[in-house]
């Protein structure tokens, strides 16, 4: 996949679905939030990470965003930085 290839809309939906269904409420605000803030600037590389990435368990997604693990060199980068920031996290009350 290349960064000039069009980004499925269907692919997107799935992973807006797989963003948002972790298992864990925790889980599905910081890995949704994250996908619904910024998927619609992403390039077709970085959907490519955020698949993988979703791929792995939430406790290790979540540690690696909260920086009580290291990041994986294969996530490391700006993607991860971003996560990081966690200022995307918006919790209904």
């Amino acid at each position: 996949m290349t960064d000039a290839a069009p980004i499925d809309p269907a692919a997107l939906r799935r992973l807006h679905f797989r963003a948002w269904h972790r298992g864990t409420r925790e889980a599905d605000y910081m890995i949704g939030c994250f996908f619904d803030r910024f998927h619609a600037q992403w390039t077709p590389a970085q959907v490519a990470w955020f698949e993988e990435l979703i791929d792995e368990d939430d406790v290790e997604i979540m540690a690696w965003a909260l920086g009580t693990q290291a990041v994986p060199e294969k996530y490391a980068g700006a993607m991860m930085d971003e996560m990081r920031k966690l200022d995307y996290v918006v919790i209904p009350r």
